[in-house]
């Protein structure tokens, strides 16, 4: 077993050896699954499997279980194999581990990258597939595309016993969650934190500790969770973006997101907090 987990990344691209190989085969930001007596697993193909795409760049990922693993994009018509369905990402993380979802969610990422960088930013010639590194080249003017990732905070505001929580208009229910926003060119993550809940709210924050990170492939985001406490000022929406924000406790929580993301884990934690705290008391 390799130290951290089943999977062996590598940034080298390598081309089919003859070996059979796990594929992540992806139609429009869906990656193939066989799906099992609801057991989802990732397709195991010989290079000669009528599944994976003739024509189509691959991109080796690494190897998982001591097994090559490969992601190529396929037509939109694409139609899955008996036993087989495209699945989205989200309803993907309650069917397989994290490790397994993640990397699925590293193959959509790698597909999105290619397909938005066919041609040089620079100069529009065609890119080439780097063989030594994660990378696109420029044959013409030399310039290197490496795969796009947007830093974005996500931070649980704490105020005695209550937690800060918003609800934005881009949620699809009406759920609230902490805040999060994108990282300015210039900024420490520590200054984004405290600016975006500044803008959103109007709420002043201090002692902003590291909480931990999760990849969000929707469609390129890296989430850095952290927790703050605060430090001043009232509620006072700042743009259209925050439907509605407030102070709650652990007994007038409303609805939370789903497990798949950091803000779950943030709040879950916030929650374990205030649940061993009143435990604390009552002993």
């Amino acid at each position: 077993m390799h130290p951290f987990g089943r999977f062996i990344v590598s940034s080298r691209n390598q081309d089919l050896d003859g070996r059979e190989a796990f594929w992540f085969l992806v139609r429009d930001f869906h990656p193939l699954f066989e799906t099992t007596a609801d057991i989802y697993s990732i397709p195991l193909l010989p290079p000669s499997s009528p599944l994976i795409p003739n024509g189509t760049a691959h991109h080796y990922l690494g190897e998982l279980d001591g097994k090559p693993c490969f992601v190529a994009e396929v037509p939109l018509d694409s139609e899955p194999p008996d036993g087989a369905d495209f699945i989205n990402l989200r309803q993907l993380y309650f069917h397989v581990d994290e490790e397994i979802w993640g990397l699925a969610a590293r193959a959509v990422q790698i597909v999105d990258w290619a397909r938005t960088h066919r041609y040089c930013g620079r100069c529009g010639t065609p890119t080439e597939l780097r063989s030594d590194e994660r990378a696109l080249s420029c044959p013409e003017c030399g310039m290197r595309h490496y795969p796009r990732l947007s830093p974005a905070v996500i931070v649980l505001v704490q105020r005695g016993d209550e937690v800060l929580l918003g609800r934005s208009n881009r949620f699809p229910s009406a759920f609230y969650s902490v805040l999060a926003g994108f990282v300015e060119p210039g900024e420490t993550l520590e200054e984004t934190v405290q600016r975006e809940i500044y803008e959103e709210t109007g709420i002043l924050v201090k002692d902003i500790t590291y909480f931990g990170s999760q990849p969000w492939p929707f469609p390129n985001s890296l989430m850095i969770g952290f927790t703050a406490q605060y430090a001043g000022g009232s509620i006072v929406l700042g743009d259209d973006e925050i439907q509605d924000a407030g102070w709650f406790t652990l007994d007038t929580l409303p609805e939370i997101p789903s497990r798949v993301s950091i803000a779950r884990r943030l709040i879950d934690w916030w929650i374990d907090q205030q649940t061993a705290k009143r435990a604390a008391v009552g002993s």
